[in-house]
């Protein structure tokens, strides 16, 4: 099958190699011509018979000029796939102002970072099954082969929806696994922590990828002592905690994460200035000044 890929990066040119490696012929644009099989969107059109699907992969910040500027370029009956980390809520009205041109409009949630090349994507997609059924070739080549790493989640939106709330997930993992790796490096009992980890891998409830990965890192630098202990967030954290204030659902684990990771990003925290002020105020207790 016929493919155009906007954005490759380290996520779509991965994509690239691997749905060529299935036997897809992929024509990729980017805005670093080192990497781009054509020099314009106009090109990347000419190149491929209609009706055309093109996949953007590109930062969500880019995504709608991107979209906008592909569709001044396609035709009616052409097909736009956004798989990267929209805003659920933006997927309706695009979908909308692409139907007004006659072209279609699939929103997918897609996970596996830089390791998907070899083990295939994650995908959950959002969509009317006409347009789905027309990409599950992509989608089949995409995935990892058995019976998981794809869902139709839903109408447009969906995708998007669905790979928030796996990222909102992926926040409170993580941190789990965190928050016990700085106890058992606290330990005056336990000698080998990166042992530890490497011992959960095989016959515990606790085993993940996530696991493997940490252990990858601990094997790297045992006492992470490379890394500064800064996270950023890319947003779907904050969605997903926003979902879950309008619909009232109570998301202790996934919140508690998301404002680690910014409190992460204090070299000296404000609230915990102002703690200190009151236990002096009210007590008389030691403080530490600069």
């Amino acid at each position: 099958m016929q493919l155009g890929l906007v954005g490759l990066g380290r996520m779509g040119g991965n994509m690239r190699e691997r749905l060529r490696t299935a036997g897809h012929e992929v024509v990729g644009f980017d805005q670093n011509a080192e990497v781009s099989d054509v020099a314009t969107l106009t090109e990347l059109a000419e190149k491929l018979a209609a009706p055309r699907a093109v996949w953007v992969m590109v930062p969500a910040g880019v995504t709608d000029e991107t979209i906008e500027a592909l569709s001044a370029v396609l035709e009616p009956g052409d097909l736009i796939i956004d798989g990267g980390n929209s805003r659920f809520s933006d997927d309706g009205p695009r979908a909308e102002r692409l139907d007004a041109l006659g072209i279609g409009y699939l929103d997918a949630g897609v996970s596996g970072g830089v390791w998907g090349r070899d083990n295939g994507y994650a995908l959950m997609v959002g969509g009317s099954d006409e347009h789905v059924a027309r990409l599950m070739p992509i989608f089949e080549s995409l995935k990892p082969a058995g019976e998981f790493g794809f869902v139709h989640a839903g109408p447009v939106g969906a995708g998007h929806y669905a790979k928030m709330v796996h990222n909102g997930i992926e926040y409170g993992l993580m941190h789990a696994y965190a928050e016990g790796y700085e106890l058992l490096a606290k330990s005056e009992l336990v000698t080998d922590v990166p042992g530890v980890f490497k011992s959960w891998r095989e016959g515990t409830v606790v085993r993940s990828w996530l696991l493997d990965l940490l252990d990858h890192a601990l094997d790297e630098d045992p006492e992470l002592a490379s890394l500064r202990g800064y996270a950023e967030d890319t947003g779907e954290g904050r969605w997903t905690v926003d979902e879950a204030v309008r619909l009232a659902v109570p998301m202790n684990v996934i919140a508690a994460a998301l404002f680690a990771r910014f409190a992460s990003r204090q070299d000296d925290s404000p609230a915990m200035k102002a703690v200190a002020a009151l236990r002096q105020q009210f007590g008389g207790h030691a403080v530490t000044k600069h």
